[in-house]
């Protein structure tokens, strides 16, 4: 399988993780260093408004953090397309630009929680030649 072939698979196993709503798949994809910024809105283009929501990778915290979302929210769709796929020389980095439009609804309320944007996806490739996500923006609108 080529690099871009497995950073194809690696993200699209991050949308079968949040289409499924499984929390082992989703927490398999991350790096131990994982960082995760995200701008307070879709239009926060200014890293200066961004802000950290989980802090670093930390799979007890992630998961509780998450199974919360799946508790409160169903999934109403989740659309990604991969715009572009880029490898550094040395092939032992990677991003992915990925479009995503996904929307939750609130199980009690009915209320749309809607994640919009573009995402720059960063992996590193491990010793082990696993590829795992290390950094990830959060999503603007462009």
């Amino acid at each position: 399988m080529s690099v871009r072939e497995e950073i194809k698979e690696i993200v699209d196993r991050e949308t079968k993780g949040w289409n499924n709503q499984d929390l082992d798949l989703l927490i398999n994809i991350f790096h131990p260093d994982m960082v995760w910024p995200w701008p307070e809105t879709s239009q926060s283009h200014d890293p200066i408004e961004w802000i950290f929501e989980l802090g670093r990778f930390d799979n007890e915290r992630w998961r509780k953090n998450w199974k919360n979302l799946f508790d409160k929210y169903y999934l109403v769709h989740n659309n990604r397309v991969i715009k572009k796929i880029v490898i550094s020389n040395e092939g032992d980095g990677a991003f992915a630009v990925v479009d995503v439009d996904t929307l939750w609804r609130n199980r009690k309320d009915g209320k749309d929680f809607h994640w919009y944007g573009r995402a720059c996806k960063v992996y590193t490739k491990l010793k082990d030649n696993q590829w795992k996500m290390i950094a990830h923006t959060g999503l603007l609108e462009y």
